[in-house]
């Protein structure tokens, strides 16, 4: 927009000229909303089944907190009883991964196993969490680099067109249904008009401004590093003395948050910038302090130095959406004639959660679709669905269903879900025993 004169208000705000109409940058029949592991399932299987597909991203990458955040380990694949439950899409991608050496996860007899020495091996690798007697868990450490060029391999293989460094900052709703959403990039205000609509941004920017239902919630923030340098891991890591993992890549460790060692000691609001900004300078502070005593505590991090700091927060909840159904605590372990994928808890085993597709489904409006860590869950579940495997699994299915939904004619809401859960079995979707 060009300068112009503004209004000034004593009430502290300001008002602007009447807006010049928005030039529509693009129609698409699916638009995905962020580019996170979500987004990246999302417009990978709309694409691949038959529609035409635009995933829009604010960062210049795909992948989200997996890839710019560093939360590289896959928690987990299994629901703590011996059964690989995440499988379609995020398998291929961990395939895709392993194929180009940079993935790192338990094979063959080591997988579900209880000896104590393949235990230890397992939990350096940061793949054991929450109370024993434990097993080795199939989860995995991947290459953050190594993903970024996965994704960008399969979506160009699917047909999905990209779209880099434009935010999403309003939804674009008519007669009770989302048509589009507005963006902003460096050339102003444009447009995009679509038929479906799936909100993957993680904060739910487009299901909050479209006026679904949403709870908003406070979080500590945290910044995860990998730290290169690091001699004689076996001796330096194993205790509680050291707060790092290994980390794909030789001597790379990863200094992830850990019970409040590396915590700034606050809640913030995620969705306000001034409390980001703080986020962002006093978890760099915390990284740097944290490397700057491990060099001079162990001898092993003598040479050690930080070779890469996320370039986004580890901020894992803000809104949660409020849809068609909320999937809470008391549903572990129960299915459901509508779920659309299956997620372990990373942290207790022998408990999983059915994804329904109504946990997708805002309430108030038509045409959108959410995947990712803002579905429609409680906070108690969040702490499952949050994690990047089920991400992959709410991703894949909502993409599967905006396709479904525009093929047979329908608003996503009124889609067979049978038809769905055929689908998404047939493309290696694991749903539980019961045939759909």
């Amino acid at each position: 927009m060009p300068a112009a004169e503004i209004l000034r208000r004593r009430d502290g705000t300001v008002v602007l000229p009447r807006r010049d109409p928005i030039p529509v940058l693009t129609e698409t029949e699916v638009l995905v909303a962020g580019g996170g592991t979500a987004g990246l399932a999302a417009a990978i299987a709309a694409a691949r089944n038959g529609v035409k597909t635009l995933l829009v991203e604010r960062h210049g990458y795909l992948g989200g907190l997996a890839t710019g955040g560093l939360i590289v380990i896959l928690l987990t694949l299994d629901d703590g009883a011996g059964q690989q439950v995440v499988r379609g899409l995020c398998q291929e991608v961990v395939e895709r991964l392993d194929r180009l050496g940079a993935a790192v996860y338990p094979r063959g007899d080591e997988r579900y196993s209880r000896d104590p020495a393949i235990l230890r091996k397992w939990a350096e690798w940061g793949m054991q969490w929450g109370k024993g007697p434990h097993h080795v868990r199939y989860s995995v450490a991947f290459d953050p680099d190594a993903l970024v060029r996965v994704a960008d391999e399969m979506v160009a293989e699917a047909g999905v067109s990209l779209l880099y460094h434009v935010t999403v900052t309003d939804a674009l709703v008519e007669d009770g249904a989302v048509r589009g959403v507005l963006v902003h990039g460096k050339l102003g205000w444009r447009a995009i008009l679509a038929r479906v609509v799936i909100d993957c941004t993680g904060d739910g920017d487009v299901l909050a401004s479209a006026g679904a239902g949403f709870e908003h919630v406070k979080v500590v923030p945290w910044l995860w590093c990998l730290i290169g340098g690091v001699e004689g891991f076996d001796e330096v890591v194993g205790g509680e003395e050291v707060k790092c993992f290994r980390a794909v890549g030789d001597g790379r460790a990863l200094i992830v948050p850990w019970r409040g060692y590396s915590s700034v000691g606050r809640q913030i609001d995620p969705l306000n910038p001034e409390d980001l900004t703080w986020a962002e300078v006093a978890c760099r502070g915390k990284a740097f302090e944290l490397i700057e005593r491990h060099r001079a505590t162990f001898r092993g991090f003598r040479r050690a130095h930080i070779c890469r700091l996320a370039t986004q927060l580890g901020i894992t909840e803000s809104r949660r959406l409020v849809g068609e159904y909320v999937l809470t605590s008391r549903d572990a372990n129960c299915s459901f004639p509508d779920a659309v994928g299956r997620t372990g808890n990373w942290t207790r085993y022998k408990e999983f959660y059915d994804i329904p597709y109504r946990c997708l489904l805002p309430r108030e409006v038509d045409g959108l679709l959410v995947a990712g860590r803002c579905i429609s869950v409680d906070r108690k579940v969040h702490h499952s669905t949050k994690e990047i495997p089920c991400c992959f699994v709410t991703g894949q299915a909502a993409g599967t269903a905006a396709a479904l939904a525009l093929r047979t004619g329908v608003v996503p809401r009124r889609l067979d879900v049978q038809l769905l859960r055929r689908t998404l079995r047939d493309q290696g979707v694991f749903l539980g025993d019961a045939a759909a």
